[in-house]
């Protein structure tokens, strides 16, 4: 049995932001005390390599092009102490932005697969960058339409590969009812956890995230002869003794990530045996994949793919554009990589990748 998907929809918040006058303003954000020449001179230079020219953001009060950019939520550090907003607001602009992103995402999917609201089953949703109960979830079943005896699932915390774990759970919902209709939503605010301060770790962080949300219909395939891309498996693997490197943890000003730059060389050196073997049990080679959705946690890590899978560079122009248009979105990311592929009729078998804390590399395939 497979997972047909039939709609996807993508959203952005309205206003967004140029690398170039993104990396000006983060100088602000830590006390201009500790701020040398050779770091003002350091951060473009880091927030170029990030492989990221346009970000959107639900803090900018509008978009810089060609007037400066502006937002109020993060002030200018006045001492080394000052971390910027406490946790406790940026989940009050989470609670506030979410739902709306959300909302418009499942719109979209549904309007794509030209499904009704009062036929959806199930809702999953997937975030990894804030918390509010009731959720955003309700906020989406709110909406004219929808049956109130929907059944809710939340995925919370999964990182950049939430929305692969999200597709496996509505796959399992539609094996076992085959009258199931599933939207997925992922929904990330990345851009509310803005970190003060020179650690590379954060600086590195901060040039790479922002905000979307992604959403997903689905019903069990038929095995009609129809062009939609359908979820036929999903894998997953836990490299060992890799904990330290990739971490999301809930910090009093924010969520802190820690991103080692020992991850691509260990990308490199572990995808591609797990991955033979967890296609030969698919019935598949590597050689046959016609096309490829990897998360582009950075452009390190999409090289280091490239290297490990010994494919050529064009296989990776699709995520490439999508992180140099809208950044790093977490885990709505590979949604929109996937949705680019259906509308360039990219060749299948599709292989999904996308990598978290643990450290952890989750696979879908899609046929």
């Amino acid at each position: 049995m497979s997972f047909e998907i039939l709609g996807i929809g993508t959203t952005n918040p309205e206003h967004s932001i140029q690398q170039s006058d993104a990396a000006v303003h983060a100088l602000s954000f830590s006390c201009q005390t500790e701020t040398t020449d050779q770091l003002q001179r350091l951060l473009p230079v880091l927030y170029r390599r990030a492989g990221v020219k346009t970000r959107h953001s639900v803090v900018l009060e509008n978009s810089s092009d060609g007037e400066a950019v502006r937002q109020t939520f993060y002030q200018p550090s006045e001492s080394p102490v000052d971390l910027g907003p406490a946790t406790s607001i940026r989940m009050q602009e989470y609670e506030k932005h979410a739902g709306l992103l959300a909302i418009a995402a499942v719109h979209a999917a549904l309007d794509s697969a030209k499904i009704d609201p009062a036929e959806v089953t199930h809702l999953v949703t997937v975030s990894c960058s804030g918390f509010s109960a009731p959720g955003f979830d309700l906020q989406v079943l709110k909406q004219p339409g929808f049956s109130p005896d929907v059944s809710r699932t939340h995925i919370g915390f999964m990182g950049c590969h939430g929305a692969l774990n999200g597709l496996r759970v509505a796959k399992a919902f539609t094996d076992s009812d085959p009258e199931a209709c599933v939207v997925i939503c992922a929904v990330e605010l990345c851009t509310l956890h803005q970190q003060y301060g020179w650690c590379p770790d954060k600086i590195v962080a901060n040039a790479l995230f922002a905000d979307g949300a992604a959403a997903v219909v689905g019903k069990q395939s038929q095995g009609s002869s129809s062009d939609h891309w359908n979820l036929v498996a999903s894998g997953s693997t836990v490299v060992p003794n890799s904990e330290e490197l990739m971490s999301w943890r809930i910090g009093d000003h924010g969520f802190e990530m820690t991103l080692s730059p020992e991850i691509p060389d260990l990308i490199k050196s572990r995808l591609r045996p797990w991955l033979v073997n967890w296609l030969a049990a698919e019935g598949t080679r590597v050689e046959e994949i016609g096309s490829w959705a990897i998360h582009p946690g950075g452009p390190r890590i999409l090289t280091a793919v490239a290297e490990a899978i010994e494919f050529e560079e064009e296989k990776l122009a699709t995520s490439r554009e999508i992180l140099s248009e809208f950044g790093n979105m977490s885990s709505p990311t590979v949604l929109f990589i996937l949705q680019r592929l259906q509308a360039a009729q990219a060749a299948r078998p599709c292989v999904m990748l996308g990598f978290g804390p643990g450290l952890v590399i989750e696979a879908a395939l899609v046929k």
